[in-house]
């Protein structure tokens, strides 16, 4: 297990992991990041994964600093056995309806089995952002809801 943790380089700010090693296992909550919390709670309820990992990719793109509107999530979870890629995206959209029918603008989803995680444990990079949300009224009024 070291050597895997050693391998995985990315920033702890922008990354939040979980292993669930115990029965009594509960999520840390980001302060002062609400709908990163929320993600992380429902995700773990839901799929009670072997692995989390939630990432808040905002900076990287057209949004004011500080804002909650584009992640990245890798769930590794024994749910997964079974389904189809789309079934398991479908799973975790599901799971986060409310965040992205309110406040989340865009969601990345890696969904794997606990095996795939064994034989490839990574997350996929982002591509930059392309500007495309600087002209989309949507993520401000969501932006601005969730403010209010």
């Amino acid at each position: 297990m070291l050597p895997r943790v050693l391998r995985c380089s990315r920033p702890a700010v922008n990354t939040i992991t979980f292993f669930q090693q115990t029965a009594g296992f509960r999520p840390q909550m980001a302060h002062g990041r609400p709908v990163e919390s929320a993600i992380r709670a429902k995700l773990t309820q839901a799929l009670e994964p072997n692995h989390l990992e939630v990432i808040n990719e905002s900076h990287m793109h057209a949004v004011p600093p500080g804002s909650e509107s584009h992640f990245r999530v890798l769930v590794v979870s024994q749910r997964f056995e079974g389904l189809s890629l789309l079934q398991r995206h479908r799973l975790v959209n599901e799971t986060l309806r409310e965040e992205l029918s309110t406040l989340v603008h865009a969601l990345a989803i890696q969904a794997k089995t606990p095996q795939q995680w064994d034989i490839n444990p990574s997350l996929a990079k982002s591509p930059s952002c392309m500007g495309g949300s600087k002209h989309d009224n949507t993520v401000a009024d969501k932006l601005k809801a969730g403010r209010d």
